[in-house]
């Protein structure tokens, strides 16, 4: 993986992470900085996977960029429904919380 491509990943991540965070903002109590790092880190990996499937190939391709988005606004959908979930009714030993 070359600078440039890394440098492309976060980039896409970060978009897609703060137009996420942006739409997040009124629904859920989210931490501002979440769904921007799950965006990140999913471009991240989705530029991995494209460069592992398309080795021979050298350059930025438009398969890489479009598995990118959808990497990271993955990252944010699944941010967007696991971060802000209620506080249990149980403790750990079994009793009720009031």
């Amino acid at each position: 993986m070359t600078a440039h491509t890394l440098i492309l990943a976060v980039a896409v991540g970060l978009v897609v992470g703060v137009t996420g965070r942006v739409l997040l903002r009124r629904k859920r109590a989210v931490p501002g900085w979440l769904p921007v790092a799950a965006a990140m880190a999913a471009a991240v990996l989705a530029a991995v996977i494209a460069r592992m499937a398309n080795s021979e190939r050298s350059g930025l391709t438009l398969f890489e960029v479009a598995l990118q988005v959808l990497f990271a606004g993955s990252g944010v959908a699944i941010v967007a429904f696991t971060a802000d979930r209620p506080a249990s009714r149980w403790d750990r030993r079994g009793h009720e919380v009031r």
